[in-house]
């Protein structure tokens, strides 16, 4: 019986050995391989990837020139290579000591300048390439299955180069690789929902290359001055559009509602909040609404295309205009993007603010600790449910991912409301929630519900709450219902 476990660490130490052996082989046939091709592109590869340049210039393009996915692969590969580099640099090299292989056996050209001193399992250079290839990859799979292929070649460039055994290579893939699946498990790409809808519904427009008929109301020290910015370009690329300027004394509704009486295109520049001002009045005008990013975060703008001022411009010149929905409250207030009670406004402040420092991982963690332990909590009623919450959130049209980091909309046309609560009043649901979050398992907790709906009402059980939408604290509510109107304003947009 005593020889079952010496047999056992015997076997399990014998099949290492074979595959050191192995791995020591498969070095020596790829470094004794004459190739003029492996001499010349090897080292350039692997002198690219040192420090991680190729990767943050392909990050670089991608957030200069990519699609919105591609911007979020982007950044989600950035911070999984930076993760990645950290634990593998940091701990991995610390915990395996295996010399590196023996540079002699490589061919001279073939040999990289600078002689690596840490150890060298695992391959550093390969687990930050899997790291950001499959941090792209979960956000954009075509853009990510040529960065696997590149930074297979990378991993490929250290046996060339002399760097690193095989196993190295293959130690480092599985680590960047795993960082990468794991932090898609706390903040979860976005996947374009399959819900089935209705083609856009496109309006007939003139195309005004001057801007005539456009009535433009906007604030030029908003935004921290973007609002002068828009009124400099609309005035050079759109002569002949009305500006109306206001400052902070001025009635905005009120303007916006002159402006509306002889406008036939209704323009505004500012935040969201101004937006959704400028969209209730277009809507009760009969015209069509013209966004100019001229706030903080101009979340409506970016949804619709515009996130720029010479987008908006030019859909307003070829006439590009279609219809998107709006979120009443009691049928009367405006929400064009969300609404929100309880200390959902401080959650989204506290990890906006932290997220470019840390990373939104890390800021999701520490805004929902923050919130839950600082937000004052509120009960309400709604269908034949009543519970506490601390964070509510009522998106109009459907955001994306699930979960409590909602980021962004790929329609806002579907005729939904996107409702998700937070409960906090059962035993340890602070410690629960952040538990589930930490996992990645916070959609699949008891906790959390969201629902998507065309019509959502609640009850607010200890008296009268403050309502924020849209970016702005609104008026206080007992009883609130929120109602989808499908289609009913048309915006300049670009067109999906």
């Amino acid at each position: 019986m005593d020889l079952l476990p010496i047999r056992r660490h015997r076997g399990i130490r014998q099949i290492g050995e074979g595959l050191g052996t192995l791995d020591r082989e498969v070095f020596d046939a790829i470094a004794e391989s004459p190739s003029p091709l492996l001499d010349a592109v090897m080292p350039r590869l692997t002198q690219a990837a040192d420090h991680s340049k190729l990767w943050f210039a392909i990050a670089a393009g991608l957030a200069a020139f990519g699609t919105p996915s591609m911007r979020r692969g982007a950044t989600r590969g950035v911070v999984s290579l930076g993760v990645t580099s950290l634990l593998t640099n940091q701990v991995a090299k610390r915990v395996w000591k295996r010399p590196r292989p023996n540079r002699l056996l490589v061919p001279l050209a073939r040999q990289s300048r600078r002689t690596p001193t840490s150890n060298s399992l695992p391959s550093g250079h390969s687990a930050s390439a899997a790291a950001f290839a499959v941090g792209v990859g979960l956000e954009s799979p075509p853009i990510g299955l040529g960065l696997a292929l590149l930074a297979g070649l990378v991993g490929m460039s250290r046996i060339a180069t002399g760097a690193h055994y095989p196993g190295d290579v293959l130690a480092g893939f599985g680590i960047g690789a795993g960082v990468a699946v794991l932090s898609s498990r706390i903040v979860p790409p976005v996947v374009p929902t399959r819900l089935p809808t209705a083609d856009p519904l496109m309006v007939d427009a003139p195309e005004r290359p001057d801007g005539a008929g456009v009535v433009l109301v906007v604030n030029p020290a908003s935004g921290g001055g973007t609002g002068a910015d828009v009124i400099e370009q609309v005035r050079e690329a759109l002569p002949r559009t009305e500006i109306v300027q206001v400052d902070e004394t001025d009635d905005v509704a009120k303007v916006l509602r002159t402006a509306a009486e002889t406008a036939e295109v209704l323009a505004v520049g500012g935040g969201d909040g101004t937006v959704s001002c400028a969209a209730g009045v277009a809507l009760e005008a009969g015209i069509p609404l013209a966004v100019f990013p001229g706030g903080t975060f101009n979340h409506f703008a970016k949804d619709i295309g515009c996130e720029t001022v010479a987008r908006t411009i030019d859909v307003i010149k070829r006439g590009s205009v279609s219809c998107v929905d709006v979120a009443c409250i009691n049928d009367t207030n405006m929400v064009i993007n969300t609404a929100s009670i309880g200390a959902y406004p401080m959650f989204v402040q506290t990890r906006e603010k932290l997220e470019h420092k840390i990373g939104k991982p890390m800021a999701g963690i520490y805004a929902m600790f923050h919130t839950l332990r600082h937000g004052q909590p509120v009960r309400i009623k709604y269908d034949n449910k009543s519970l506490q919450t601390s964070l509510f959130f009522l998106g109009n049209s459907v955001y994306l991912p699930s979960g409590f980091a909602p980021s962004r909309r790929e329609r806002l046309d579907d005729g939904l409301l996107d409702v998700r609560i937070l409960e906090t009043g059962r035993r340890l649901a602070r410690v629960r929630i952040l538990v589930a979050l930490a996992l990645g398992r916070l959609t699949r907790s008891p906790l959390y519900h969201e629902m998507r709906v065309p019509e959502f009402s609640f009850t607010a059980l200890d008296g009268p709450t403050v309502l924020a939408h849209d970016g702005e604290v609104g008026t206080e509510f007992t009883d609130a219902t929120f109602r989808v109107r499908y289609r009913a304003l048309p915006v300049y947009r670009r067109l999906p």
